[in-house]
């Protein structure tokens, strides 16, 4: 046995059963392939893949057990490199964020251009979805680190940490009457046209939840991706906007006007998501802390430990 054939198979595995895929990817010779996959069988005395004469059709049930061990042993296999390669290598690599257009666009400028600063030679990559798609590039090792409010704490394969918490709060065009009417309230809010997140972003869960408990029925006219665009929706009247207080920029934002809605909605934690098993380079742990500070190397290896 040997870690070729290892990485044969699981890329077999991962092209949907096509050795000519499988092939390509890996940059060798089909039968080359298939000789190694049946050499390992025979040691291994098991049939890894279900076959139809030449043509794989299936894997068995000690083929996936076989797959799983592979890919951990792999993944243990690239941390050993990623080791010899941060100390021969002082600070230089790639660091690759999955995270939402809100985080990306207000809560991490600050971070990167300190990180950058700190590790100029490590290139960074972002990568922004919605919660799910954060969460499973995380989840499959394409992202080093995910970053989101929703969506990522329930994926098993993620160790999940929280970093900070926030709320909402309400935007809208000079002169309106709820802007000259305090206190804030639900009733009011309710009374107009709401622009707002999309059901799997931003705590969302949390302003529905709000309403619901005092028997209110929101008007949501528009439900958007980003902050950004529930700003843009309310300058043209089509409503006033709920979104994170943190996107609200009074430097940018002449056109609105905000309102604190902290004493409305619960709470929403964004927190970090990392692929459990994953080695995390030095200046990996320096960027969590930099965006939570609160998590140094200790608390990120104790959570991963455990």
């Amino acid at each position: 046995m040997n870690f070729q054939q290892l990485r044969y198979i699981r890329e077999v595995a991962r092209c949907g059963l096509n050795i000519s895929a499988a092939a390509n990817v890996l940059h060798t010779a089909q039968p080359g392939i298939s000789n190694q996959i049946r050499q390992l069988e025979e040691e291994l005395n098991v049939q890894i893949f279900e076959r139809n004469g030449k043509r794989l059709v299936g894997i068995t049930q000690p083929g996936r057990a076989v797959l799983a061990m592979a890919e951990r042993v792999l993944r243990e296999l690239e941390h050993i490199k990623q080791v010899g390669f941060e100390f021969s290598h002082d600070a230089r690599g790639t660091l690759s964020i999955a995270t939402t257009h809100t985080q990306a666009r207000y809560a991490l400028p600050k971070v990167i251009k300190a990180f950058k600063e700190q590790f100029p030679n490590v290139s960074l990559h972002m990568h922004q979805g919605n919660p799910t798609q954060i969460a499973q590039l995380a989840a499959s090792g394409v992202a080093d680190i995910a970053i989101a409010t929703e969506g990522i704490d329930l994926y098993e394969d993620l160790v999940v940490l929280p970093c900070y918490e926030w709320n909402h709060c309400v935007v809208a065009p000079p002169g309106l009457p709820l802007l000259k009417d305090p206190p804030l309230t639900l009733e009011k809010i309710a009374e107009y046209p709401i622009v707002t997140y999309d059901f799997s972003f931003a705590g969302r869960a949390k302003i529905n939840e709000a309403f619901e408990a005092r028997g209110l029925r929101p008007n949501v006219v528009l439900t958007a991706l980003d902050a950004d665009v529930i700003k843009t929706y309310v300058e043209l009247g089509l409503g006033i906007g709920l979104m994170a207080k943190m996107a609200f920029d009074p430097e940018r934002d002449t056109n609105l006007r905000m309102l604190d809605a902290s004493h409305l909605f619960e709470p929403c934690t964004t927190r970090i998501g990392i692929r459990r098993g994953s080695y995390l380079r030095g200046y990996m742990y320096a960027f969590i802390e930099m965006f939570a500070p609160h998590l140094d190397r200790r608390r990120v290896d104790e959570a991963m430990g455990g």
